[in-house]
């Protein structure tokens, strides 16, 4: 039996299998073949392989996002038909006498090129479709799973990290728990395992390593241990910690359907944070009355190429059709910093997470930033969308998004496309500057959402994706709650609410805190909801108001 020490980032039990993350090295190797004829059936094989998976995809797309979003698996069936494309393979294994991987991806850069230079709109985004299609094949033949993770049934999840756009590919019915080398509590692994509420460890170092592949495991997320091979006694102790676990669930789901309601009757809303439409399972699961957090930059980390607007439409309008009129709060494009996607071609810069990222992106951007808004806005007739945008730093960034989403409202109105005229847009407070300029910022917005995880890493000027600075990493720093503070008084002097949607939110040490302050709303994980919901429907704070805000003042 063998002990791995990290830190827990989400309690609970996991037992099962490890297996390790795969990385294809992306390099495909040219090599000679004798049989040419044995090459192409490889290939025909594969190829017969990739459609039966595209299949199971978009069954499996139809039943979580609808069928007009699963068409795109459809699309690429038939492009894996199309005789032209096969016909370019097989011929050049054929004359060149080379393996059917090099075949594949040749012809597919080849046919992808081809397509971004023509001047047909619908032909030009072809290119990313052949690229998609052609990788897919390759993976097959060289035997690389489509995700990274090559199992048949639930098992641990092992890395050394795993970025966002790795983690939004992952089939999450078969991860019981993440345990990772480095990472941060605010990494992208840590808040999907918290959406996803299964344990998660960091920080295990090299010790994790790839011998363990297969072994039988134990995950304590709370303590941060990894028990490798446990004993007959472990097991049976982590089994009987398992079952109470679940106990202590079962009890919360008796708080569904009650009111988030403190002892001495103040309300909050208690919403959930997710990355896409694939999580509002768990948002309806536990209860929560609306969505506080949609990051849409998910929508452009699952794609090879900017998503079309017809495309995020469909999604948006999912989303707020499932949810029934409770409201879903959708944020703008939020990549940069440790969200890197191939296709924008983002300059490399020494300090990414304080340079071109998010509404800067947008505000540059421009096209890229009206798309997304008229597909936002015209999803907003079918249900209760507000619209909020991150990284403000000026009351001049907000004035130039009030003028574009004027002029985009103006086409839709030309066109006679329905939309809520009288939508919500908020502004996430997430650096020192928005927080100090509330006041100004407040009289020309309907919301602010606090990110407490920017807001501690600009405020106490600490990297949170930096392992190495987790001793100085203090979301509980009084400069952060006192800068909540001053953002939520000057919401209410304006007569705007305020909420939190990053991590802190769900910080019970903090929740008296926070309604001490008049704090309106919470997002946190769905899996976080009916915790929360407990915390607060036992917590009273109107007689101790000045001393529970005394340390922060």
């Amino acid at each position: 039996m063998i002990t791995l020490q990290g830190k827990g980032v989400f309690g609970g039990i996991a037992i099962g299998e490890i297996a390790f993350y795969k990385r294809d090295s992306g390099v495909i190797q040219r090599r000679k073949v004798e049989d040419t004829d044995a090459e192409v059936q490889r290939f025909e094989d594969a190829k017969a392989e990739a459609i039966r998976e595209l299949g199971e995809l978009y069954d499996k797309a139809v039943s979580e996002v609808g069928e007009s979003n699963a068409m795109l698996f459809q699309t690429h069936q038939f492009m894996l038909e199309d005789l032209d494309y096969v016909e370019a393979i097989t011929n050049m294994i054929k004359t060149q006498s080379i393996n059917a991987e090099y075949a594949v991806s040749a012809t597919g850069d080849n046919f992808s090129q081809m397509f971004a230079a023509m001047d047909d709109d619908y032909m030009r985004e072809r290119a990313a479709d052949v690229k998609d299609i052609s990788a897919r094949v390759v993976k097959i033949l060289s035997g690389v799973s489509e995700n990274g993770l090559v199992t048949d049934k639930p098992v641990i999840l092992a890395a050394d990290d795993l970025a966002p756009s790795e983690t939004v590919q992952l089939n999450k019915d078969m991860v019981l728990s993440f345990v990772t080398q480095g990472g941060s509590t605010n990494s992208h692994t840590a808040i999907l395992a918290r959406t996803m509420n299964i344990p998660a460890i960091i920080g295990i170092g090299t010790a994790l390593d790839e011998k363990y592949e297969g072994k039988q495991a134990i995950v304590d997320g709370q303590s941060g241990s990894l028990i490798i091979d446990p004993d007959e006694a472990t097991m049976a102790v982590y089994v009987k910690k398992k079952e109470e676990h679940m106990e202590k669930q079962r009890l919360l789901q008796q708080l569904k359907g009650k009111e988030t309601v403190s002892l001495d009757g103040k309300k909050v809303k208690l919403y959930a944070n997710i990355g896409n439409a694939s999580d509002i399972g768990a948002v309806i699961q536990n209860d929560a009355a609306g969505i506080g957090l949609f990051r849409s930059e998910f929508l452009y980390l699952e794609n090879s190429d900017f998503p079309s607007e017809e495309e995020q439409f469909k999604v948006y309008k999912y989303v707020a059709e499932t949810l029934a009129g409770k409201q879903v709060i959708i944020r703008t494009l939020d990549i940069g910093a440790d969200k890197q996607i191939d296709y924008f071609n983002l300059p490399h810069e020494e300090n990414p997470a304080m340079g071109y990222r998010a509404i800067r992106i947008c505000l540059t951007q421009k096209e890229i930033f009206r798309t997304q808004l008229r597909a936002l806005l015209r999803a907003s007739a079918f249900g209760n969308i507000a619209i909020m945008f991150p990284m403000i730093i000026a009351l001049e960034e907000v004035l130039e998004i009030k003028r574009i989403v004027k002029s985009v409202m103006a086409e839709l109105d030309e066109s006679g496309i329905p939309y809520n005229k009288e939508i919500q847009l908020g502004i996430m407070i997430e650096t020192p500057a928005a927080a100090m300029i509330s006041d100004d910022l407040a009289k020309e917005v309907d919301f602010f959402s606090v990110g407490t995880n920017d807001l501690t890493q600009y405020t106490t000027a600490v990297d949170r994706q930096n392992a190495n600075l987790e001793n100085f990493y203090y979301p509980h720093h009084k400069a952060i709650l006192r800068l909540i503070k001053m953002a939520a008084d000057n919401a209410h002097k304006n007569g705007i609410w305020i909420g939190i949607c990053g991590e802190l939110g769900a910080d019970m040490e903090l929740t008296e805190t926070f309604l001490a302050m008049g704090i309106d709303e919470l997002s946190v994980s769905p899996a976080c909801v009916l915790p929360l919901r407990q915390k607060i429907r036992e917590t009273s704070v109107k007689d101790r108001q000045e001393e529970i805000l005394k340390d922060v003042l």
